[in-house]
């Protein structure tokens, strides 16, 4: 896809500027880093909130994706949900919403989501995914951590992309935050999509989907913040992919897409993680999934479905 067809970095830029423009009504705030990047913080020292929390969900999506609340009485204990919808699902969840770009120095640790990424290219996933946007000239990063980069990560970014430090926006909210809960659940569709990928099933053949999960309270704890934003969608997501293809395929996908396939399955994320003694590496990669699938064949108009809500190990985890 050349020529910015999608325009996934003009889009996010067009959503920031909004954001900057309702500051204060948006609980957060921005400025200008020592070499020229904006700043916003969205929940690090500043409050942020659900509607921040939307915006930059739209923004890691690149402008590709439509994000809202849901009020759900029937949901029991967690009747607040986040439902995240898109029509060019690969484009918005792997090309840009994936937290892929490994953006550390020194003590500072950091992953980058957004569109960024797709100027960047240092991914191997994007010797699949073929988007270019060539006259970009602006890009955003979204960094789940409550400090702003340092200059050296800017400078990684500005060489990496090809921009100056004053055409990057770096927006952070830290995991505890309520901004970050919802950017963080609001990856429902985004880890379907990257299991899906990891499954081997053509992206090409992936062409609608639509995800919602429970959205949990923040907890000022970071480790028990990540277990319930990650257990929010391990436990409680529930995603519904439309794919070409045969409709065998689609019933595999459907079969092997949920997480109760894992082997690590069972435990709230938080134990599992202590238990791995931090080493994201160590826990099975296919454990990052919705609780529940529906994969419809679009062609033979059948409908798979596998997988379910565990509400145990919600009542354990979202507290």
């Amino acid at each position: 896809m050349r020529n910015g067809q999608a325009f996934l970095n003009r889009n996010a830029q067009r959503i920031v500027d909004e954001m900057i423009e309702n500051a204060d009504r948006l609980g957060i705030t921005h400025s200008r880093g020592s070499l020229g990047e904006h700043l916003i913080d969205a929940g690090a020292k500043q409050p942020g909130g659900i509607e921040a929390g939307l915006r930059i969900v739209e923004i890691c999506m690149g402008g590709l994706g439509t994000v809202s609340t849901q009020l759900d009485r029937s949901a029991g204990r967690w009747p607040l949900g986040i439902t995240v919808r898109s029509s060019r699902p690969v484009l918005a969840c792997l090309a840009s919403q994936y937290a892929g770009w490994n953006l550390s120095h020194d003590k500072y640790f950091a992953m980058g989501s957004g569109p960024v990424r797709t100027l960047a290219r240092v991914e191997p996933l994007f010797e699949e995914i073929a988007y270019e946007e060539p006259n970009a000239r602006s890009s955003v990063i979204v960094l789940e951590t409550a400090a702003p980069p340092p200059p050296e990560i800017v400078e990684k970014v500005s060489r990496a992309t090809g921009l100056r430090a004053q055409a990057l926006t770096f927006i952070y909210a830290p995991t505890q935050s309520l901004t970050g809960a919802v950017q963080i659940v609001g990856r429902v569709l985004e880890v379907a999509l990257h299991k899906a990928h990891d499954l081997k099933f053509p992206l090409d053949a992936i062409v609608d989907g639509v995800g919602y999960a429970p959205l949990p309270a923040p907890h000022p704890d970071f480790l028990q913040a990540m277990g319930r934003t990650n257990d929010a969608i391990i436990y409680g997501g529930l995603v519904q992919l439309f794919v070409r293809g045969s409709a065998s395929d689609a019933k595999a996908l459907a079969e092997q897409l949920p997480s109760r396939t894992s082997r690590d399955y069972g435990q709230p994320f938080a134990d599992i993680f202590k238990k791995f003694k931090g080493d994201f590496y160590a826990i099975d990669p296919h454990l990052f999934s919705p609780a529940e699938v529906s994969i419809t064949a679009i062609e033979s108009g059948e409908t798979f479905r596998s997988g379910g809500i565990d509400n145990t190990m919600l009542e354990q985890s979202l507290g």
